[in-house]
């Protein structure tokens, strides 16, 4: 195999200033307990079915009683999608956002597909009893049912998110495209809502059902509210970050060191990221999420920023002095997930970012391996470098080029360089390509899947 660029201690620098948070008794439990509460929530919404239905009898029973059961469970999944995007601390910071999404686009899925069942079976059922063809029936239902306008209206909107959110179409469109569109979910939910309790035979005459409804959704809309637009409001308000200072580290890699009130009060930890909106022309409308690249300085924060995109471009043309909106902290890659004293940091490219920060805290035995294409795009190397000296960590570095520098992404690879690589923690940041060769990679090593931490920023 190719000689390895690496480095073990060179040039001492500053080294840690804290070490990061143990790990939080519990959080192994909240993924499970949660998926507990959702399953628990769909049995009462059966059971809610089960009581207001004496009996299904012939063709039209089955197709409305399908119906009705489809309409109570998509309408009961579309609170459940909001409460899990609705970025409450508790979920984020255990569960991880990463982890949410991918929860929130299969529970998107299964909605739509509930939807869609709940509007066929209802509409055959419904055309089967009356006697009537399909397309009188839905006109009827449509325009002479109450609420049913709003709701269809609102079932246009949920498939054009749906068609947004496909993988083909989402590759065509951009982030902010796509986030803007999603808002669109806000207001289907909103007109759908009436027509559960103006026409679902579960409901109506049922008091109690009634009010456990609009206390479900009641109180998802209030998480809603408070986490995603008071907080980041309050927040705003409360520690007027700006811009003090644009650095660059690499071939189109820049960081930026903000400034602010009380940021000691954000309690960000080392591998969390924020949504930041810078206020400058052409970038104020839309919030990005960028890892922090250092642990969070009572007086400072720095986040480091490739140009990917043109958003991402104009982060190197702000000005100090611009004013910053930032959300957050979000995502649970920090060292709450370590269950041993042994860690591994994986990187690639701009993933440097979030487990530089992590480097500097982790405690215990911690080795790091970072790809980059040449060895000038290898960004915050002499941080890097610094943080191995202090602590005698092992850094290792592969280029592509010029040839003969790289490490390949493979399980004899990775256990040449650490040979007890199947006891250690592993944290994995870098683009999709390299992490999902990566997790084959460690998996291949015989590292469980447990121990492979890693959070995505693809939507």
């Amino acid at each position: 195999m190719a000689d390895l660029i690496s480095a073990r201690g060179t040039a001492a620098r500053p080294g840690p200033r804290h070490r990061s948070a143990p790990r939080r008794a519990g959080s192994d439990a909240v993924p499970l307990l949660t998926c507990l509460l959702v399953a628990a929530g769909a049995a009462a919404v059966l059971a809610l079915w089960w009581a207001d239905t004496p009996s299904v009898t012939g063709l039209t029973g089955w197709l409305t009683g399908a119906g009705r059961i489809t309409g109570l469970l998509a309408g009961y999944a579309s609170a459940v999608l909001l409460a899990l995007m609705a970025r409450m601390p508790l979920l984020d910071h255990t569960i991880g956002t990463d982890r949410l999404a991918r929860w929130h686009a299969y529970g998107g899925r299964c909605t739509i597909s509930l939807v869609l069942a709940h509007t066929l079976l209802i509409l055959c059922g419904y055309a089967l009893t009356g006697r009537t063809g399909i397309v009188t029936e839905t006109a009827t239902v449509v325009l002479h049912y109450p609420d049913m306008l709003k709701a269809t209206a609102g079932f246009l909107l949920l498939l054009l998110t749906a068609a947004v959110s496909a993988r083909a179409a989402r590759r065509r469109v951009s982030y902010e495209t796509w986030h803007y569109l999603h808002f669109a979910t806000y207001a289907a939910i909103f007109l759908a809502f009436g027509h559960q309790l103006a026409d679902g035979a579960d409901f109506v005459g049922n008091g109690p059902a009634q009010a456990a409804w609009y206390t479900l959704y009641g109180v998802v809309a209030a998480l809603v509210g408070w986490y995603r637009f008071l907080v980041p409001l309050r927040s705003a308000r409360r520690h007027r970050l700006r811009v003090a200072e644009i650095r660059p580290e690499a071939p189109g890699v820049v960081s930026v060191y903000l400034t602010g009130a009380r940021l000691d009060e954000l309690r960000a930890r080392p591998g969390q990221f924020f949504r930041w909106r810078f206020l400058a022309p052409g970038l104020w409308w839309t919030a990005s999420p960028y890892s922090l690249s250092a642990p969070a300085d009572p007086c400072f924060l720095r986040i480091t920023v490739k140009a990917v995109g043109r958003h991402s471009a104009a982060v190197a043309g702000l000005v100090p002095g611009t004013r910053v909106w930032a959300e957050g902290p979000y995502g649970g890659l920090t060292a709450a997930r370590a269950r041993t004293g042994k860690t591994l940091l994986l990187a690639g490219g701009v993933g440097i970012t979030p487990l530089r920060a992590l480097f500097e805290t982790l405690p215990g035995d911690t080795a790091f391996i970072y790809w980059a294409h040449r060895p000038q795009d290898l960004a915050l190397r002499g941080e890097l470098d610094a943080i191995a000296a202090h602590r005698g960590a092992r850094v290792h570095y592969s280029v592509s080029a010029p040839p003969g520098y790289a490490l390949p992404l493979t399980a004899p690879a990775l256990l040449q360089q650490v040979p007890d690589l199947a006891e250690r923690e592993v944290y994995l940041c870098g683009p999709p390509g390299m992490t999902d060769a990566a997790r084959a990679a460690l998996r291949a090593a015989g590292v469980p899947r447990r121990r492979i931490h890693h959070e995505s920023f693809t939507f």
